[in-house]
């Protein structure tokens, strides 16, 4: 074949690659022209009837056109599809200057919400928070924790044991995670430890699975008077008010000597209970300096170190800040109820900018 008209073949060739005007029509060209009875497959075979002095330049020819050929469906290929891609990128574009359709907008839970709060305040403190398994042995929630073996506690009716040869059971209090803590963490201890616990227990202020957030300090200079000055600004940062009138009235518990109520000063007019200074009381949390048998199950020697624990229901402090009156209500998964009850997601609680009742975190 002429080198004119191998020329000619080559514009018609690549006129057909440009005309394709979509993926399958260039395809069907790339098919046409270079598949096994294609255009150019047909020519080559056109090479046998040549003088073999000719052969040879038309060989090198016939692959050069093959060779252009195929770059350019490969060009046009890649082209199409990114031709393809910008229009679905358009077709699929989302304004983002649109308002938020707030009907339809996550809601942070309450009891998560709470967390978050209490967090914020005993970091800034000097806490940090500790975590430890749901699956306790009996001598991280119960021996170490003094606890007797006649004690309550221990009994069938108020703990879940699991089956097996060793006593295991989930964990009844977060304490547990205080000893693993001072198990593994020579004084000082400064912590936090909030978690799920579980009793059998269950109505309108009582779940079977429930939160609790525990404090613990050890050292060797802590006393009674730090504790209340902590707890005292806790309570008064958390319920967002400048006085919170606190009682502190003797009580037991078998991992702190002495032991202590907290009360936290309220009113309940009409049936509504509001937090702050009134006639009435609200107990609010249990505490007391670490018993030295706590000290002693750790390894710490309580001639020369001391410190203070106290222990806070989340849920119960959720249902008092928000006026939740239903503590079956957290676990039942109603949007209609979280809708009601939850907080804008992304902003987190801090005691600069404000907790839950300003700034960006107002429901």
């Amino acid at each position: 074949m002429p080198m004119n008209e191998l020329d000619e073949l080559q514009a018609q060739m690549l006129q057909t690659v440009a005309d394709a005007a979509t993926s399958a029509e260039l395809e069907a060209a790339r098919v046409a022209l270079l598949g096994k009875k294609g255009a150019i497959t047909e020519k080559m075979k056109t090479l046998g009837s040549l003088p073999p002095e000719e052969r040879k330049a038309a060989g090198q020819r016939f692959n050069a056109v093959k060779d252009a050929v195929a770059k350019a469906i490969d060009d046009k290929k890649q082209a199409l599809a990114d031709a393809e891609l910008n229009k679905r990128l358009e077709q699929e574009t989302v304004d983002i200057t649109l308002p938020v359709r707030f009907s339809r907008q996550g809601r942070v839970h309450p009891l998560y919400q709470t967390y978050d709060e209490v967090v914020a305040i005993f970091g800034q403190m000097g806490f940090s928070v500790a975590e430890g398994p749901d699956i306790e042995d009996d001598f991280h929630n119960f021996t170490a924790l003094n606890t007797p073996e006649n004690h309550p506690a221990r009994q069938m009716q108020d703990t879940f044991y699991l089956q097996g040869d060793e006593k295991y059971i989930v964990r009844t209090q977060t304490s547990a995670v205080q000893i693993r803590t001072m198990e593994n963490q020579q004084p000082p201890v400064r912590i936090i430890v909030p978690g799920r616990t579980y009793r059998c227990d269950y109505d309108a202020t009582h779940a079977p699975m429930f939160h609790q957030v525990e404090g613990l300090i050890v050292d060797k200079t802590t006393n009674m008077a730090h504790l209340k000055g902590c707890l005292i600004e806790f309570v008064k940062t958390f319920f967002e008010l400048d006085d919170v009138p606190v009682r502190f009235r003797p009580s037991f518990f078998p991992f702190t000597e002495p032991s202590a109520e907290m009360d936290i000063g309220c009113t309940r007019k009409a049936g509504e209970l509001k937090i702050g200074a009134g006639a009435d009381w609200l107990e609010i949390l249990g505490c007391g300096m670490v018993h030295p048998n706590v000290l002693k199950a750790c390894h710490i020697d309580p001639d020369v170190y001391q410190g203070f624990a106290f222990g806070i229901g989340l849920d119960r402090l959720a249902m008092l800040k928000y006026a939740i009156p239903d503590l079956r209500d957290f676990f039942e998964s109603d949007l209609r109820w979280l809708a009601h009850y939850g907080f804008v997601p992304l902003d987190i609680p801090s005691t600069g900018a404000g907790l839950s009742m300003t700034g960006g975190n107002k429901r």
